[in-house]
């Protein structure tokens, strides 16, 4: 299902959890995969985060024990979602999907966001997410709140708040903070889709 969904931006699972886990525990040190503090700008930070990623997707870089279990392992799925075929097959039927529907030529403009989407949204999330905003918590790092609706990037920019509890399904901490796609989570769990680890 995730393969399904996430299309051109599939993320193997294993290599995703291992870098954010080292990400967690290395947070805005020179050992944090994508910490904005350490690179002259965004794209040389995700140039640095996308040769991680491949290194785990191959295997060719090792970590700590404590990091590694506890995630899904699908070999075929995951060779396959990682796959150049794949991605190019996601972008032609997102192309085909727009000359088909689409009304209006600039609708078109649109395409590189969805063939891009994954990497798009976590580099903003891990560029502005550790630079620009307000704190709740002391995480002895530079996590930041970078804003208290974070509804273009559902929740993911309350990045202070996830990274004092990493584990919380709601990102939002204060009453004014508001994740978007909590109440969804919520209502799958009580559709018993998923299963929230404390439903409230």
């Amino acid at each position: 299902m995730a393969y399904l969904c996430e299309g051109a931006s599939f993320l193997n699972p294993r290599a995703y959890a291992l870098m954010h886990r080292e990400h967690h525990a290395y947070s805005d040190t020179a050992k944090d995969p994508h910490s904005p503090h350490f690179f002259k700008d965004i794209f040389q930070m995700m140039n640095y985060t996308i040769k991680t990623f491949g290194d785990y997707l191959k295997i060719t870089r090792n970590t700590e024990a404590r990091f590694k279990g506890n995630y899904p392992e699908w070999p075929f799925i995951d060779r396959i979602g990682s796959s150049l075929l794949s991605r190019l097959l996601f972008g032609a039927a997102y192309t085909s999907f727009y000359i088909l529907f689409a009304t209006h030529w600039w609708m078109f403009l649109l395409l590189p966001i969805h063939f891009l989407m994954g990497p798009i949204h976590g580099a903003i999330v891990n560029w502005c997410g550790h630079k620009y905003g307000y704190t709740n918590f002391d995480n002895k790092d530079k996590s930041k709140n970078t804003t208290p609706f974070d509804f273009l990037m559902l929740g993911e920019l309350f990045q202070n708040n996830h990274h004092k509890h990493p584990n919380s399904a709601n990102f939002g901490k204060r009453w004014f903070e508001i994740d978007p796609v909590y109440p969804i989570m919520r209502l799958m769990h009580w559709m018993r889709i998923i299963k929230l680890r404390k439903a409230f």
